[in-house]
């Protein structure tokens, strides 16, 4: 990268644990800038970026800010927040007294897709698998390619490799309004719906906030069976799973069960060949050929992805395959929006039914749901219900609050009640030791158990493992 992109050589991060600043503060340092940082939780993340030399702090209090400018010349160094950092932050506030400069995660993204061919890709669902098919397929097939992302890709193991390449994955971030500072070489929609009500009023915004990033992208390369993205934006470039015509690039299914997928592939109307993809699913199909068709768009050969398609494996916490405890199979999924809970649900009873699979023989189907905010909740607790309704057995915890204030008095109750009117077996547990300490009586061999959510649901496993050792 260009350091005259950004003169300023130090950066701090205020809670630089979540995934999406974790990412940005790595890549700073594969760069050779000097990177501090704290979160008052350590976790995977902070741990890499202190074994490659990042000063990581355990609390946010202003000491720390004294002493990075101490150590730092004060004229050398940006302080990055996230939207997730609230104004009584400590640090945030004792940047503010002392008039420090000051950046959104999202400036710094942005600076650094400027020195490579970008590729963003942003949507209302599907964001890091797409980006996570698209930067193995560009690093098997052109080894020439860096990512930047919201998730663990595995062939890195990480949610950053950002090295000297031509080509850049970015995986960019519409829930807070600031998708319009990315400019990208193909701007990538998977689909748009109405989420992050905290920031946006109603779906006409989220929309507008869309076609803000598609005027920043030289090639648009959008969703075709997304009704909103077909009717919202023209472009030269589109893809479909359910119609090879009209379109430039489609992936019509044949086969979908639990292993993989088959599906015929086209270009411009044109049969090419059929492909048997190592992914599940029905809108993962979209995203892979989300990521196929990318591809194309810069030109690599078809057959290099067809060799490599073999690879793609999915991030960690989308239906994630945690392990089995006493004949109990538990799944991970990042799933946190009623759409989401619907494919996820889908593909677990898709599992349950493939014939011929004694694994999940009369299997039931447990969702274990970890509603995520309280804004979220108010929106869409019917439709959250609606979806959840379809498992056989439900349980539903406490609301993990992000952040927010519970200004209304939502509660994970609303959801309950509501399924309870389509299906009796829902229950509310307080929260995850709770169900670790029922859990055999909750549970029975044999079921296939959901763990949804996208707060710390996903620590659900190691909890169970604790109390079975």
């Amino acid at each position: 990268m260009n350091k005259e992109l950004i003169p300023k050589n130090h950066f701090h991060f205020i809670g630089v644990g979540g995934i999406g600043m974790s990412a940005i503060a790595m890549g700073l340092l594969k760069k050779g800038y000097s990177v501090s940082g704290s979160d008052l939780i350590k976790n995977n993340e902070t741990k890499k970026l202190e074994k490659l030399g990042a000063i990581i702090f355990n609390s946010q209090i202003g000491q720390n800010i004294e002493l990075i400018t101490s150590k730092f010349d004060n004229n050398l160094i940006n302080f990055v927040v996230s939207t997730a950092i609230k104004p009584d932050n400590e640090e945030l506030m004792y940047c503010k007294e002392k008039n420090l400069p000051i950046k959104h995660r999202s400036e710094i993204l942005a600076l650094l897709m400027q020195s490579y061919t970008s590729l963003a890709v942003a949507g209302s669902h599907g964001k890091t698998s797409t980006s996570t098919f698209l930067s193995t397929l560009l690093e098997l097939c052109t080894h020439n390619s860096s990512s930047i992302t919201g998730g663990i890709i595995p062939i890195y193991n990480s949610n950053c490799h950002l090295e000297n390449t031509k080509f850049l994955v970015a995986e960019v971030d519409e829930s807070d309004g600031t998708i319009n500072r990315y400019k990208s070489d193909i701007g990538i929609i998977n689909n748009i719906d109405f989420d992050h009500c905290d920031h946006f009023s109603d779906l006409k915004e989220v929309i507008y906030s869309f076609k803000d990033f598609a005027k920043n992208s030289k090639k648009l390369l959008i969703n075709f069976d997304c009704e909103i993205t077909r009717n919202n934006f023209n472009s030269e470039s589109n893809w479909s799973n359910t119609t090879p015509i009209n379109v430039s690039y489609a992936l019509i299914p044949t086969e979908i069960n639990k292993s993989h997928t088959i599906g015929k592939y086209y270009e411009n109307g044109n049969f090419i060949t059929s492909i048997n993809i190592p992914i599940p699913g029905l809108h993962n199909l979209s995203n892979i050929t989300a990521a196929i068709a990318a591809s194309r768009m810069i030109g690599v050969d078809f057959l290099e992805i067809k060799k490599n398609i073999k690879y793609l494996k999915l991030p960690k916490k989308r239906f994630e395959y945690r392990g089995k405890i006493d004949e109990r199979y538990l799944y991970d999924d990042y799933a946190h929006h009623p759409n989401e809970v619907k494919e996820t649900i889908k593909l677990g009873r898709l599992f349950i039914n493939q014939k011929n699979n004694n694994e999940f023989h009369k299997s039931r189907l447990i969702a274990i749901f970890q509603p995520h905010r309280y804004s979220r909740v108010k929106q869409f607790a019917k439709e959250f219900a609606e979806e959840l309704s379809k498992a056989d057995v439900i349980y539903v915890t406490s609301i993990y609050a992000a952040g927010e204030v519970n200004v209304d008095k939502i509660t994970s109750e609303i959801i309950t009640d509501l399924i309870c009117k389509q299906n009796k077996n829902v229950s509310f547990i307080n929260n995850y030791h709770e169900i670790t300490k029922n859990f055999y009586e909750l549970t029975q061999k044999g079921d296939l158990i959901l763990n949804m959510g996208a707060g710390d649901c996903h620590n659900f496993w190691s909890i169970l493992n604790e109390k079975n050792n």
